[in-house]
């Protein structure tokens, strides 16, 4: 049976370093964030992505974010596969995530789901997570 999680995380850390630059095309780079996850999920996430400017003023991005912490009485960590795109010149964004296949730890083991947020450039950023345990 799933369970449908949500809350708001806030990101706390942000590095965006160059990547692959060549003349004329879109910029892609490389970052590292830090969020903390309050309401179902409770916790702490370390993030890996990579970014394409392009020219319309959108940033495409996939990555990887570690949480660390709870969802409701089960502690542990995961796993997150995100994708999505911000719109710079709407100050909006959107992305989807899932719990990547056998990351889970501790108390999580078996987790599995998918979710998703839309930024709207608040601080408290409201997200979502349909899982259940395998």
């Amino acid at each position: 049976m799933q369970t449908h999680a949500k809350g708001t995380f806030e990101t706390k850390a942000w590095s965006e370093q160059p990547y692959s630059e060549v003349e004329g095309a879109p910029k892609i780079t490389q970052g590292s964030m830090s969020d903390s996850f309050t309401g179902d999920i409770e916790g702490e996430a370390t993030i890996g992505a990579l970014m394409a400017y392009t020219s319309d003023s959108s940033v495409n991005f996939v990555g990887l974010e570690r949480v660390v912490g709870h969802i409701g009485p089960r502690s542990g960590s995961f796993i997150l596969q995100l994708s999505g795109k911000f719109d710079m010149a709407a100050a909006k964004g959107t992305c989807t995530w899932s719990v990547v296949p056998g990351s889970a730890t501790g108390d999580l083991r078996g987790l599995r789901g998918e979710g998703s947020y839309i930024w709207n450039g608040e601080k408290q950023v409201p997200y979502t997570l349909d899982y259940d345990f395998a």
